[in-house]
């Protein structure tokens, strides 16, 4: 088994506590069930989250989903001029048998835009 990372981001259409906690669940299933993963195969989670994102901790969906004895920290994204707003994205590390070349990378909606390279 090894350690790996995996990276998404989900892209917000309005700052509001429950639409995050929405999005950013559907985010973290996805980035489980594309990986064949269970929370007990969590190490930790990393969100940002851009500047103009303030209703609630992105990280607080993750315990909604019942994720609540990994380590999760929340920052603020780099405020550049022109990024596509409203965006939130993890990356998590995880225990899996998976080779780096099989984790599905999750770029829900618009943000796929993001990472044309790993977007899947």
């Amino acid at each position: 088994m090894a350690v790996r990372a995996v990276r998404g981001a989900v892209q917000l259409e309005q700052d509001e506590a429950g639409h995050m906690a929405e999005r950013v669940g559907d985010l973290l299933t996805a980035v489980l069930e594309r990986n064949s993963l269970v929370a007990d195969d969590l190490i930790s989670i990393w969100f940002t989250a851009t500047p103009d994102l303030h209703s609630d901790f992105p990280a607080a969906a993750a315990r909604g989903l019942g994720i609540v004895d990994v380590p999760l920290i929340c920052a603020q994204e780099l405020d550049v001029a022109g990024a596509m707003p409203r965006v939130v994205r993890i990356l998590a590390h995880i225990e899996t048998y998976l080779p780096k070349s099989e984790i599905t990378h999750v770029y829900l909606g618009a943000t796929a835009a993001l990472r044309k390279d790993i977007a899947q």
